[in-house]
């Protein structure tokens, strides 16, 4: 039978893998590792244990009689694989312990916001009797000129309320409550409406609705703030803090 060495090639596979790990990672190094071997098919830390001792007891039945296997090099992979697979485990604990640790700053982070009005995606406008409504608008850049229509559930305009040059980033809003007529409208939910342009050329405007942050709970896609009737919305869809 034609002795085999599947030795160098494990070592291969090992060393690169070592040297993959401080870079990118437990998860590219397992990948590296066993490709291109024999009868390797799966990569995961347990198959990659399993990949190397079939190896190994394939080169010791195999091996010369008159030249038989070096025992010290035997050794130096046992120790190989036994990093590999430490460090793996290592990276796996350090992966859990980093979503543990974020998860809880996002939850800090959303506690703080509880009884602050914020700004979130969405096109309603609130108006309270004696209180000023409030909203906002994203713009992806500086614009000449944007201007806000504020309509009632029936589409009706109300009043426009022309801002003027505006830079890029969350601008807020501020409606008294008044139509175009200068009389004032009853409390309620109403619809704004944004548009912007830089010179003659349209910019993306991008309505905000303000609402109170009750409570908040934390699920599998984050901190979640209950904003009463707009609904809940994650933590990262806050445009601006009021």
């Amino acid at each position: 039978m034609t002795p085999v060495n599947p030795t160098s090639a494990l070592i291969n596979q090992l060393n690169q893998s070592n040297s993959s790990l401080g870079n990118s990672g437990s998860t590219s190094s397992s990948q590296a590792l066993g490709s291109g071997l024999p009868g390797v098919t799966n990569t995961s830390a347990a198959a990659m244990q399993n990949n190397f001792m079939t190896l190994l007891i394939t080169q010791l039945q195999n091996q010369n009689p008159m030249n038989p296997m070096d025992s010290s090099q035997m050794t130096a992979q046992l120790a190989q694989i036994s990093t590999v697979s430490g460090i793996s485990q290592l990276n796996q604990t350090l992966t859990a312990l980093n979503t543990s640790l974020s998860g809880s700053q996002s939850m800090a982070a959303a506690t703080g916001l509880i009884g602050h009005n914020v700004l979130v995606p969405g096109n309603t406008l609130q108006l309270t009797s004696g209180t000023p409504a409030t909203a906002g608008v994203s713009l992806p850049q500086a614009v000449s000129n944007l201007t806000v229509t504020i309509k009632n559930s029936a589409g009706t305009v109300l009043n426009t309320l022309d801002l003027g040059a505006q830079p890029a980033g969350v601008v807020p809003i501020t409606w008294n409550g008044l139509n175009k007529s200068g009389a004032q409208v009853p409390s309620g939910a109403y619809q704004i409406v944004a548009s912007a342009t830089q010179g003659s050329t349209p910019v993306t405007a991008t309505p905000l609705s303000s609402g109170k942050v009750n409570s908040v709970t934390m699920g599998s896609q984050g901190a979640s703030l209950d904003l009463g009737t707009l609904g809940s919305f994650n933590l990262s869809s806050v445009a601006y803090i009021q």
